[in-house]
């Protein structure tokens, strides 16, 4: 019985470890924000200048 516990905790944290992974690899800082609500002028800054290169997209 307890090997079979010790099986299914294993599959669990693999399971989390790879969700994690998939998730959040490869990001320099975390979760991106959400722009989409923004709209499509989200981008444009007044006065017709180029955004800053900086910034996440």
């Amino acid at each position: 019985m307890l090997l079979l516990i010790l099986e299914a905790l294993g599959a669990l944290l693999l399971l989390v470890l790879i969700v994690w992974w998939t998730m959040f690899s490869g990001r320099r800082r975390g979760e991106p924000t959400s722009t989409w609500q923004a709209g499509p002028s989200a981008d444009a800054t007044p006065g017709g200048t180029p955004p800053d290169p900086g910034r996440e997209r």
